[in-house]
């Protein structure tokens, strides 16, 4: 970077940098937007090369950073992010010129005609949007054994902490990548089972997976109605709320949204001694056999850590432990909610069924095969109409058993207040819809990062940040992947 100031700044100040350090040199005009978003992009310049999360960048984005400092000359900032620069999934609508393809080549050239609910909100609250992150193809819903962060329009997204050693986690990869690199103040990813907490617990990040219904899913390429969310990810419980506080709420266009939302209060939120007298149901139960002895030590040390903290630890067994759960209800919805999508799209697009993006790949099979599709053929064979008796009975039994005989299970029976599980524990809090918090706990020897992962009943979002902000605070494990090494190994990581 050839500005002096901004180069030290960048090297020794940026780095870890929270939302609040940048807002503080925003308000004593040490610091702009428009300087922050030229230190983002000089570091993707730098570093992105070897873990490449970042897909592309909004060639606006120093115009906006240029207006919000004037708005904030004048008026003043109109939220905690004002002026910060967030980088936004691939599979998520932007009304300005970038694309969204989910990663895949199909679309490669489809261009929102307006932004997601989850976009307009980022820019209502001030945000930059400086670009758009690579992600597993389809949110890794199109084959057996794609690896995690894969993209035939972007290629292989990179874990910072280990290129090309260590499983960057899926499918909200990019997302993950690119925040722990620190190529933005923090991230949008989506999850359908475990695409934000399991990125976030690979990168040592915090990853809010809300309650279906908490944020709205217009404008988001889908793979399931019942299961899809948006949520924030970032290096600090403060920032990813920051996030959180700017995209929730209600939407008309969907229906998810139509409830009683709850409440987010700065003052309650943030309180370091949070853990003291909660009671937490361990579920571990699912997960024993498939970890290593080292992933078992440091989840015991942190089940120990918040006992340190005032938690009562108790070992939960539930029968939603045992389930056999399947991916019928992803496959038939699939198909509706992707086709409903495409038909949005302008007609300038001419991929509009989930049988032209087959149609495509097949045509092109050298740049877009190589996993195969198999999940989409097997989408693309149910009707469509989600009337077939095997999908609604799956349907009836995640829900009965991720609510009922799962986390509901485990609160009541317990008498717990909310549920710990191991690393990025996700599967049933997915099924159920029902909110996650994933945390920094440790690393391996190898400097693998591992995350805990709190769950609780369908919007209590907010007792789940206060308990991640406290095991935090109190734990403050965190630390820069060094790029430096990482870059100088120039891993090749294009299709």
């Amino acid at each position: 970077m050839k500005n002096p100031r901004l180069h030290t700044l960048m090297e020794e100040w940026l780095p870890e940098a929270t939302i609040d350090d940048m807002q503080e040199k925003m308000e004593r005009g040490e610091l702009t937007s428009h300087d922050l978003v030229l230190m983002y992009q000089a570091r993707i310049a730098a570093f992105d090369k070897t873990i490449n999360s970042v897909l592309e960048l909004n060639p606006d984005a120093l115009h906006i950073a240029a207006a919000l400092d004037v708005e904030r000359e004048q008026t003043g900032p109109r939220s905690p992010l004002h002026g910060i620069p967030v980088l936004v999934k691939d599979n998520i609508d932007t009304g300005d010129k970038m694309h969204t393809s989910a990663g895949s080549l199909a679309l490669k050239t489809s261009i929102a005609e307006k932004d997601s609910f989850v976009a307009y909100k980022l820019r209502e609250a001030g945000a930059v949007i400086l670009g758009k992150t690579n992600m597993t193809e389809w949110a890794n819903f199109m084959a057996n054994g794609m690896k995690s962060g894969y993209s035939s329009r972007g290629g292989q997204v990179e874990n910072p902490y280990g290129p090309g050693k260590f499983d960057v986690g899926g499918s909200s990869s990019g997302s993950g990548a690119s925040i722990a690199a620190n190529l933005a103040a923090a991230a949008i990813g989506t999850e359908t089972d475990g695409s934000i907490l399991s990125p976030a617990s690979q990168n040592s990040l915090v990853g809010i997976k809300p309650t279906v219904g908490l944020v709205s899913r217009k404008g988001i390429i889908p793979i399931a109605h019942t299961q899809d969310t948006a949520g924030p990810m970032a290096r600090t419980v403060k920032d990813a709320v920051y996030l959180l506080e700017a995209i929730f709420g209600q939407d008309s266009q969907d229906p998810a949204t139509m409830v009683r939302l709850p409440e987010f209060n700065h003052n309650d939120l943030f309180d370091k001694k949070a853990l003291n007298g909660i009671k937490i149901a361990v579920v571990q139960e699912e997960y024993i056999g498939k970890w290593t002895k080292e992933q078992e030590r440091i989840f015991q040390k942190a089940v120990e850590k918040l006992k340190e903290l005032g938690a009562e630890m108790m070992e939960a067994v539930i029968p939603a432990a045992k389930a056999k759960w399947g991916y019928n209800v992803l496959s038939y919805e699939f198909k509706a909610d992707l086709n409903a999508y495409l038909n949005s799209l302008t007609p300038t697009i001419p991929i509009r069924t989930l049988a032209d993006v087959i149609a495509y790949n097949d045509e092109h099979e050298q740049k877009t095969l190589k996993y195969g599709q198999e999940v989409l053929l097997e989408s693309e064979a149910t009707s469509g109409e989600l009337t077939e008796t095997e999908y609604l009975e799956e349907l009836e039994f995640n829900l009965y058993m991720a609510r009922e005989q799962g986390i509901d299970y485990a609160l009541k029976e317990y008498g717990a207040d909310v549920v710990l599980f191991p690393m990025a524990g996700s599967t049933i809090a997915s099924k159920a819809g029902y909110p996650s918090v994933t945390v920094p706990t440790d690393y391996t020897e190898e400097g693998e990062p591992v995350g805990i992962t709190f769950t609780g009943t369908a919007f209590n979002e907010p007792l789940l940040i206060r308990l991640a902000y406290a095991y935090e605070q109190a734990t403050k494990v965190r630390r820069s992947p060094d790029l430096r090494i990482n870059a100088s190994k120039k891993i090749h990581t294009t299709p």
